[in-house]
């Protein structure tokens, strides 16, 4: 067709909230009039008045593997799908994006849960954190625990509530103020407000979204949103890089927003948790070849927010080949594995960072070795903590870590990634 009369879009999305068809603007009305096919949750089918007379289908559950075949079922006729609010945030829009590409939806939004949160409780958008726990696990929150910050939480059902409060309390954050909010714009919109310490309201609406207003408990261990967390917040058996080398070795890996992390020698998985919690796209796989490590790793990376944490028990590198491709490597154990070191580089891609860090002898050797042939930076790190010497103080060094990192340049001989 002539670029006067392009080809109409294959698929309306139309953005929906409590207060229904009334709601919605114009054109969304027209589009879901002429749609010969009417897609979206049973609850927002039911919304739409008899003028919509296209055929209407529920999506099944689950819904994500479901779109590329639902869509060809009805391929070549009108599609509407609905979507709660707007249907780009954090909605069914992205999903449709991925299988069909931008230019053939064309997308209405109505405005969303979160908008109309921030409206009734007098909250700037732009200074509020949003965390969703649709479809994910409660865990997720506790990234987000910060003195004063104020989060929304999307909820997943009538349970959701609860479960926030549940996890404010086991992390300390019990007297933060929680208000639900229930049927946002719609006639039957409600609020309950309490504490998480306090809180025993009935499960309500499942059409919900909770606003959490954060006050940490005197006492509670302070968790800050750089790296370099308390040793405290981990549990360990002796193998944790310890706060003060950990910031450094955070720093040297330089995470960045959707960046991919191998931890090879997680230990207690702090490396992994620390480079996740940097930013929610962040993405880490550990890799720890003792089983009760491995439980362990899963369970601090819950306690600390990022529950999305992949933990790998096995050998490295032998296990290393199932992965997909890193942009930085951080080794902190198990460096005199036979080559190791040769497959964590091939795995890199131009401009990817190698960190190892190494207490003995042998190791540093091989540190040294790989420095004359590779480059980078080769860094001694010493740290030592003042302690009681009688009635004085001094000074009680740790074991000094050896630290290589390189940014790999180019493809390097024998690559095949």
């Amino acid at each position: 067709m002539t670029p006067e009369h392009p080809r109409p879009p294959a698929v309306t999305v139309a953005g929906i909230g409590a207060d229904g068809w009334a709601g919605l603007t114009g054109p969304a009305r027209a589009a879901l009039a002429d749609a010969q096919v009417l897609i979206g949750a049973e609850r927002q089918l039911a919304l739409l008045p008899p003028r919509c007379t296209g055929t209407r289908v529920p999506w099944p559950s689950p819904l994500r593997p479901a779109v590329p075949g639902l869509l060809a079922a009805h391929a070549g006729r009108r599609i509407a799908v609905l979507a709660s609010g707007d249907p780009m945030f954090y909605g069914i829009g992205r999903a449709l994006t991925e299988v069909l590409g931008a230019d053939r939806l064309h997308v209405l939004p109505h405005p969303s849960s979160v908008s109309y949160a921030c409206a009734r409780i007098g909250w700037p958008l732009e200074d509020t954190e949003v965390v969703t726990l649709v479809g994910r696990p409660a865990a997720r929150l506790a990234a987000a625990l910060h003195e004063g910050r104020r989060v929304l939480v999307l909820s997943a059902d009538a349970t959701t509530p609860a479960a926030v409060a549940a996890l404010l309390r086991d992390h300390g954050f019990g007297p933060s103020r929680l208000r639900v909010l229930e049927q946002l714009g719609g006639e039957d919109e409600a609020c309950a407000e309490g504490t998480a310490d306090t809180w025993d309201h009935p499960a309500g609406d499942p059409l919900n979204i909770v606003a959490v207003e954060c006050r940490r408990a005197p006492g509670a261990l302070r968790l800050g949103a750089v790296p370099g967390l308390p040793d405290e917040a981990y549990a360990h058996d002796g193998q944790l890089t310890k706060r003060h080398i950990r910031a450094v070795t955070l720093g040297v890996l330089a995470p960045a927003p959707g960046e991919l992390l191998w931890d090879i020698g997680g230990g207690s998985g702090s490396i992994a948790i620390e480079w996740m919690r940097v930013h929610p796209s962040c993405r880490a796989v550990t890799v720890e070849r003792d089983p009760v490590r491995a439980a362990r790793i899963a369970e601090n990376a819950d306690r600390l927010g990022v529950p999305g944490l992949r933990v790998v028990t096995g050998r490295a590198p032998d296990c290393l080949d199932q992965l997909p491709a890193p942009d930085a490597v951080f080794i902190g154990g198990g460096l005199t594995a036979p080559g190791l070191l040769d497959t964590c580089l091939a795995a890199l891609p131009p401009g990817g960072r190698l960190v190892a860090n190494t207490v003995t002898l042998e190791s540093e050797a091989l540190l040294a070795a790989q420095h004359k042939a590779h480059g980078g930076e080769l860094t001694r790190l010493a740290v030592a903590h003042a302690v009681p010497v009688g009635t004085f103080t001094g000074w009680r060094q740790a074991m000094p870590v050896t630290q290589w990192s390189v940014r790999k340049a180019t493809q390097l001989p024998g690559d095949d990634r």
